[in-house]
């Protein structure tokens, strides 16, 4: 597959050796041509100068015969512009932007372009690390309102279907890992030893259902 990587910062010289290495055929575009000094002399894809969202740069680079286009320039609006170009005008299926603001990314979601927010992900990550046994997002969706997290679970839950886990906190199971592997839940499914829960959760009662699953079922009246 031939892929178009707008900006060659270190996150666009990363993804275009990764590229490479799984045996694309990549172009690299950039205002600064000094900037594709980051890709090293092991790169064997081609190098544009020229702005990204520009049709006769983007065309030299081989937008028209591209099948993936990536926007991961240090400019939010430069990226957004550049993916709704390859989009709307070239026709690309897979585009993606990387976006720094947050509160952008579900605006752009709307407008049909894929976004990976900077800021959002790499929060979630560092939360990740340093709040290890509380509910923390592995997901969160563009417009920030519902998250997708692993929550630890108490040894008194083992038994308990997973459907009465979800009425009892107002949760959804999405997944659970068993043994290493995902599976898919049915309404029949119960909560074993060692499972870890995948939850989607309104943002707003992430660490209430995090501390009532940390703790043993309270009882019913």
């Amino acid at each position: 597959m031939h892929a178009v990587i707008m900006g060659c910062g270190r996150v666009g010289a990363g993804l275009a050796l990764t590229m490479v290495r799984l045996g694309h055929d990549v172009t690299v575009v950039d205002q600064n041509p000094d900037a594709f000094r980051r890709l090293g002399p092991s790169f064997s894809g081609r190098t544009v100068t020229g702005v990204g969202f520009d049709r006769a740069t983007l065309r030299e680079a081989g937008i028209e015969s591209a099948g993936a286009f990536a926007a991961v320039s240090s400019g939010d609006n430069s990226n957004i512009l550049s993916a709704r170009v390859a989009r709307e005008t070239f026709g690309i299926a897979n585009v993606v932007a990387r976006i720094y603001d947050p509160r952008r990314a579900e605006v752009y979601e709307r407008l049909g372009i894929p976004t990976v927010a900077t800021v959002t992900w790499a929060t979630d990550q560092i939360v990740r690390r340093l709040l290890p046994q509380d509910a923390v997002a592995a997901y969160r969706e563009p417009s920030g309102a519902v998250l997708l997290v692993q929550v630890p679970v108490d040894d008194a839950w083992v038994g308990t279907r997973l459907s009465t886990i979800e009425s009892r906190l107002g949760a959804r199971v999405a997944f659970v890992t068993r043994f290493g592997r995902a599976m898919l839940p049915s309404p029949d499914t119960v909560h074993q030893e060692g499972d870890a829960l995948h939850l989607l959760v309104e943002v707003d009662e992430a660490r209430r259902v995090a501390h009532a699953l940390a703790a043993p079922p309270a009882l019913e009246v």
